[in-house]
């Protein structure tokens, strides 16, 4: 992929700045592994084509991969690499953000709350816990 810019900002966005990107890394940051199907699944309503192009352009930049279902020949599962993993601090801090501007269910308000008693150590636990989940 061409970079626009040698700006750190522009280079990032160029991977994940659009609307579903970042939608699909929460999608497996919250379940560490995704089907197709799952995506779809979402409350977003990600159109099929444009599912298929993200997730080709993520896996193109290192941020998923995917391999083999072990229950299905017809599906493929989708797991984060460790740099997808690194983007979580990033998720957590569009929450926070959003929590400021917006009216988020309460479930997310009170996770957020928690988060934030010890987001460095939230986050540092999460990135362990899922890196190790992608060596096994």
């Amino acid at each position: 992929m061409e970079k626009r810019s040698n700006c750190p900002v522009s280079c990032s966005l160029d991977v994940w700045g659009d609307k579903w990107s970042l939608l699909i890394v929460r999608d497996l940051l919250e379940k560490q592994k995704c089907t197709y199907g799952d995506f779809q699944k979402s409350e977003e309503k990600i159109a099929s084509n444009i599912l298929a192009n993200r997730l080709q352009m993520l896996e193109e930049n290192g941020i998923i991969t995917k391999s083999e279902h072990p229950e299905s020949k017809a599906k493929v599962l989708y797991r984060l690499t460790e740099k997808g993993i690194d983007l979580l601090p990033i998720i957590v801090e569009i929450g926070f953000w959003a929590n400021q501007y917006y009216d988020i269910e309460k479930s997310k308000k009170l996770a957020l709350k928690e988060i934030s008693k010890n987001k460095e150590q939230f986050v540092k636990t999460r990135k362990k816990k899922l890196k190790q989940e992608i060596k096994s």
